[in-house]
């Protein structure tokens, strides 16, 4: 794979991609059906310098993230923040057929908006390829409207409204994104119940280690890349079967662990937070408390 290509602008984009020059420049909606691939380019990396929003239809293509390659001959759809990396793999003896549309938000089109922080809260943003939201036709029906009246607010006659309304049509479109992802947690009961049954072998086999005192506690990273999901995915997916974030897991996990050894052991409080990862007791004390409403001592003395 070659080196990415950086693009900046949404002019950039459309040039690389063989489209006609934006009717706006900081906002852009494009007909996947018009992209033009190069026969000869049958590998493409890019970084993007603004936002990227997608439902794609694509067959005969691999998309790559990471070291995995996915195959999405249906529907999907995809976000990508500035700055991300994304690579797709074509075969050379097929002819690739795309359908759907991509829609292209500069940063820039949202300064002085709240909107300009708000697009940071969106987990979605930092979802890997696959972990892409799958629509129902109804769904699909309802994001597409959205983006059509957002193509056709640039296109019309600009004035001191269309800039707001756009946002506010980006702000329903994102919040009906949400939505959809919340629900397609809930479908895919199987697979999402895989990953916390995963989620509770991998924590407990962690807190039993018995290099627990080197490894210190695992990051939130540590345990996405262990279950191989992005850490925003799986934060968002346990959010919605348990009601806990992945750093609480971690947390009540950890809290088990110290429970057992203060009721079952004669370990100092400093002895069990350094078995637990802990540099400072403190620390341990503070975390404990918070989570318990007693502190590691006050818990001992209910046992006795």
């Amino acid at each position: 794979m070659k080196q990415p290509i950086r693009i900046k602008t949404i002019s950039e984009f459309h040039q690389f991609r063989g489209l006609a020059k934006p009717e706006h420049p900081l906002i852009s909606v494009v007909d996947y059906s018009t992209i033009k691939d190069d026969a000869n380019e049958t590998e493409l990396s890019w970084i993007l310098d603004f936002y990227s929003i997608s439902v794609k239809r694509t067959s005969l293509t691999k998309i790559k993230y990471g070291q995995q390659q996915y195959d999405f001959d249906e529907g999907f759809m995809f976000f990508m923040a500035p700055g991300q990396v994304f690579s797709i793999k074509r075969d050379p003896d097929s002819i690739t057929k795309h359908t759907g549309w991509i829609l292209l938000i500069h940063p820039d089109f949202l300064w002085h908006t709240p909107l300009a922080k708000a697009i940071q809260n969106y987990e979605f943003f930092d979802y890997s390829v696959n972990e892409a939201l799958f629509l129902s036709e109804k769904e699909e029906n309802i994001i597409d409207n959205i983006v059509q009246n957002i193509h056709q607010e640039y296109r019309s006659n600009i004035d001191t409204f269309s800039q707001n309304i756009i946002i506010s049509q980006i702000e329903t479109l994102l919040n009906y994104s949400e939505r959809f992802y919340q629900r397609q947690f809930i479908t895919r009961k199987i697979s999402s119940h895989k990953i916390l049954d995963s989620l509770e072998t991998l924590l407990a086999d962690y807190f039993n280690s018995e290099d627990l005192i080197t490894k210190g506690l695992p990051s939130v990273q540590h345990i996405a890349d262990e279950l191989n999901v992005s850490p925003g995915y799986l934060t968002g997916l346990l959010k919605v079967l348990t009601g806990q974030n992945t750093q609480q897991h971690i947390h009540e996990k950890l809290i088990g662990k110290a429970k057992e050894k203060l009721s079952t052991t004669q370990l100092s409080i400093s002895e069990i937070a350094y078995e637990l990862g802990f540099e400072h007791s403190q620390s341990f004390s503070k975390l404990f408390k918070s989570k318990t409403s007693l502190s590691p001592l006050e818990f001992r003395k209910s046992f006795s």
